[in-house]
C-alpha cells in the first residue's frame, strides 16, 4: 500500500480552477497512473488513489517498466489562451522609434482593442514583431503612458491590464 502525504489540495485552488482540465500522473515503482478531467474530478478520484494502484499492480504483473517519475501538469499558456478565445498569433506592426510608440501600434491593434492586455502579453506581442525590450522598461513606459492619459490601467487577477484610453470629443 502507498502512503501519500495528507494534504487538501482542494484549499489552494479557487472555485474557478475547478472548470479547466487537469491532469495527475504518477509512478510508483514500475507502476504509472494518470487521471485526467476536470480539476475536482482528478481530486475526487486522487483520493481513491491506493484502491486504484492495487488494481493497476495487478494488471502490470507482467509488464516492466523502467523510469520512475512523479508529474502534475497544467494547461500550457497557449491552451489557457485559446480556451479564453484570445486570438493569436499576435498583431503585425512596423518598427517603432520608441517603446511607447510601439506600445501603443499594438493597443491601437484589433488585438489590443479586442481586451485589455496585461504586461507579459504586451511583452510577447512585441518580441513576436522582433521588437525587445525589457520587461522593466515597458513596465516603466506603461505607467508613463498612464498618467499621460493616453491608455487606461486597472488590477485583475493576473495583474494590471491596458487598454487605450478613450478619447474625448470637444
Amino acid at each position: 500500500m502507498i502512503d501519500l502525504p495528507k494534504k487538501d489540495v482542494r484549499a489552494e485552488g479557487s472555485g474557478k480552477a475547478d472548470k479547466s482540465p487537469f491532469s495527475f500522473r504518477v509512478r510508483v515503482g514500475e507502476h504509472e497512473v494518470e487521471i485526467c478531467g476536470e480539476r475536482q474530478e482528478v481530486l475526487q478520484t486522487i483520493e481513491k488513489l491506493p484502491e486504484l494502484m492495487k488494481d493497476v499492480s495487478e494488471a502490470f504483473k507482467n509488464i516492466r517498466v523502467k523510469a520512475s517519475v512523479i508529474s502534475v501538469s497544467a494547461p500550457k499558456e497557449t491552451e489557457k489562451a485559446e480556451k479564453r478565445g484570445i486570438p493569436l498569433p499576435y498583431p503585425q506592426i512596423s518598427k517603432a522609434e520608441s517603446c511607447s510608440k510601439a506600445i501603443l501600434k499594438l493597443l491601437e491593434s484589433d488585438w489590443g482593442r479586442w481586451r485589455p492586455r496585461t504586461l507579459r502579453e504586451l511583452s510577447e506581442a512585441l518580441e513576436a514583431n522582433a521588437i525587445h525590450y525589457p520587461i522593466s522598461t515597458i513596465s516603466g513606459v506603461l505607467n508613463r503612458l498612464v498618467k499621460k492619459g493616453c491608455i487606461r490601467r486597472w488590477k485583475t487577477e493576473e495583474g494590471y491590464v491596458y487598454i487605450l484610453a478613450e478619447k474625448e470629443e470637444a
